[in-house]
């Protein structure tokens, strides 16, 4: 009799494996463990018996066994043997995985691997796997037209990363002729994209800022992750919480800091004014943690080779480069684009006090220059709340993107 779904469903394990028939050779083997696997025993063409293991239960169904014996029973009829016809389709499934982009892309770079920088390497894998993998990676190399990579190539552009955009499509192009190359593709598309990006002279020059809120967020835990100096590290978490000039961070003296109140009080390096900036609780935990290590220089920051001089001007910049941020994608002045907009569009706090914060030329209504101490515990608590909204993102709290809020 044909096995029924309650007899496949209710079949118990068990001490020695044992077998339910469901006819036409298909069987139900239920091992001691309870594992339940839908075999089919059939003749060869040798005359030799044989078994095909076709799926595990409840995965594969009753309804759907019976309709691969049927299947397997038709190529027997043709003369196909069922074995060579099975390590058919795995080869062929293995050829496919290799003449997937991805496994293209990952064997050229395997093969530049030795002749190039570590840190050009994982700027280009990192590349591929954050912004080329997700869309094309699985798609075989010899299908991919010109129209796909460039909706690809879109996506990096609408974030502002005109750069990486560019360099992305090339590494596509060099993967495309090495593809070419190796015989698993006809062509390489990316040359049909020739002026379809605008170009980068084109466009006016900014400081690279990250602003949009799930972003910053990531980029707040690749700071926490950093596996450097733990000066550097500090200088990058403190960074976004006072947004001041680079030049400024990294010169910042222990004698401007007061713990006590709170505040570090300096003259600004562009407009030689004299400057508050509130310390937030995190800002000043920052602080404690490297005064132990840097308390013995003048400076917070001091350069690792001398006590005497700050650090370099570079040192944050190739902490950013180390950890693959690009230079199009966050500058040293990008933080501070990155509080004005977001404390202002996410955030919604006065522009003014935003803009006092950021050390700029800010008049009262009679035109008159606001002194270092206006709104000082506006800007204190502005400066807190900046503080706790940078860690719900860096947390993975969810955010409303920039030019989305209702």
């Amino acid at each position: 009799m044909p096995l029924t779904e309650t007899q496949v469903r209710n079949a118990k394990s068990q001490s020695r494996p044992y077998r339910l028939y469901d006819g036409l050779g298909l069987y139900l083997e239920v091992s001691p463990s309870g594992t339940k696997f839908w075999r089919l025993k059939f003749q060869r063409a040798n005359g030799k018996e044989n078994r095909l293991a076709l799926g595990r239960y409840p995965e594969m169904t009753l309804a759907e066994a019976r309709r691969r014996r049927l299947e397997a029973r038709r190529l027997l009829a043709e003369g196909v043997d069922l074995v060579d016809h099975r390590e058919a389709q795995k080869a062929a499934k293995a050829d496919h995985l290799t003449t997937s982009f991805e496994a293209v892309a990952r064997e050229w770079l395997a093969m530049n691997k030795d002749g190039w920088a570590s840190t050009h390497y994982s700027k280009i894998l990192g590349r591929f796997e954050k912004d080329v993998f997700p869309y094309i990676g699985k798609l075989p190399i010899d299908s991919l037209k010109a129209p796909q990579i460039l909706a690809m190539i879109r996506r990096i552009e609408s974030r502002g990363v005109l750069e990486t955009a560019h360099r992305a499509l090339a590494n596509c192009g060099q993967v495309f002729r090495y593809a070419v190359a190796t015989g698993r593709a006809e062509r390489d598309p990316t040359g049909d994209l020739r002026g379809a990006l605008p170009s980068v002279s084109n466009r006016r020059t900014h400081f690279a800022a990250i602003i949009e809120p799930k972003e910053v967020g990531a980029l707040l835990r690749a700071f926490d992750s950093y596996h450097g100096s733990p000066v550097v590290r500090a200088a990058l978490q403190l960074a976004p919480l006072v947004f001041v000039r680079p030049g400024e961070l990294r010169s910042a003296k222990w004698a401007d800091i007061d713990f006590e109140k709170a505040e570090w009080r300096f003259t600004t390096s562009k407009t030689k004014t004299q400057h508050i900036v509130p310390l937030a609780t995190q800002a000043i935990a920052i602080l404690k943690e490297i005064q132990p290590l840097t308390g013995a220089s003048r400076f917070a920051f001091p350069s690792p080779r001398t006590r005497d001089r700050c650090m370099s001007e570079n040192a944050i910049l190739s902490a950013m480069r180390r950890m693959g941020i690009e230079k199009d994608e966050m500058s040293g002045h990008g933080f501070r684009a990155m509080a004005r907009t977001i404390l202002d569009e996410v955030l919604r706090f006065p522009v003014d006090r935003i803009e006092h914060q950021l050390a700029h030329a800010v008049r009262d209504p009679l035109g008159r220059a606001y002194n270092r101490a206006t709104h000082i515990e506006d800007r204190r608590l502005m400066m807190q709340v900046w503080a706790d909204y940078l860690d719900s993102l860096k947390s993975g709290a969810v955010v409303i993107p920039i030019g989305r809020r209702p």
